[in-house]
């Protein structure tokens, strides 16, 4: 704001006033007295200043607002991060099997199960469930391509999605069927002659006791053996005894002695074996037609 022109009127107003009044007092006769040319001047600039001094001092500061001052961060490039490179395994998503030793495969989990077939070493079949104790793998019959089976675990090697395998109940535990192969072996002589049997248990009981009847049809002469054990007698030497007579296991039996050599007669065999002693429980016959 421009005050300065008006506060110079004032002061000019205010000296020719101050003139005005002293000029006609002076007495007639009395010269006036001698004004210093300066003086007006002087007063003029005193005045001034005077003014000057009083606008400054009802001066309103204006503030001054300092430009903030900016500080750049500096910008970090981001830094490159390498991920690990994956490493894929060949795993099929299909669970395949595959055995260190030959392993038989049965309808069921166990040796109570009817052998339906084999998975043989550098084979390989699809496993579709295993059993509640995973011992057992329920798979495609290696030997039939349409049917199943179960292959005891303890040698098998399985590959692929396991956790997806589910389990199966297995079927009853079947009620073992007694059964056994006999054939004629040879006639021996030591003070008597005899008749030597091979016994081979097939089916899924044990046998404890045993009764043999050898007719000569010859001379229909016979002998009969009734015992709780199988005993074989080796030519002169001695003799072996078995208790038990176990699923899948073979022996010898021997008859009793002949009184007369009984070679080149056609003899019948007739041979029971019982799941219990004393030919009690249940019993088997068969009976073969030889000629020593």
């Amino acid at each position: 704001m421009r005050k300065s022109p008006t506060i110079l009127l004032s002061v000019t107003v205010l000296l020719v006033v101050s003139l005005a009044c002293v000029l006609p007092n002076v007495l007639p006769g009395i010269s006036a007295p001698t004004l210093d040319p300066n003086a007006v001047g002087t007063a003029i600039m005193q005045t001034m200043q005077s003014a000057l001094t009083q606008t400054a001092g009802v001066a309103v500061p204006i503030d001054v607002v300092s430009s903030p001052t900016l500080t750049l961060e500096p910008t970090l490039s981001p830094t490159a991060t390498l991920s690990p490179t994956a490493m894929f395994t060949n795993t099929p998503l299909i669970p395949l099997i595959s055995v260190s030793v030959n392993t038989n495969c049965r309808v069921g989990p166990g040796e109570a199960y009817e052998r339906v077939g084999a998975l043989m070493v550098g084979e390989t079949v699809q496993t579709y469930g295993r059993n509640p104790t995973g011992r057992y793998w329920y798979v495609q019959n290696p030997d039939r391509g349409n049917e199943y089976c179960w292959l005891w675990g303890e040698y098998a090697t399985v590959v692929g999605n396991v956790a997806a395998v589910p389990i199966f109940t297995p079927p009853p535990t079947p009620t073992p069927v007694p059964s056994f192969d006999a054939s004629y072996v040879e006639l021996e002589m030591c003070a008597g002659w005899w008749v030597d049997f091979e016994l081979t248990n097939t089916g899924g009981m044990a046998f404890k006791s045993i009764s043999l009847n050898v007719e000569d049809t010859n001379t229909d002469d016979d002998i009969s053996l009734y015992a709780d054990r199988f005993t074989a007698i080796d030519d002169c030497v001695g003799s072996t005894t078995e208790d038990i007579l176990g699923p899948g296991e073979t022996l010898t039996v021997s008859t009793p002695a002949f009184a007369y050599n009984p070679r080149g007669h056609k003899l019948r065999a007739t041979i029971t074996l019982c799941s219990g002693t004393g030919q009690n429980g249940t019993c088997v016959t068969q009976v073969i037609k030889f000629s020593p």
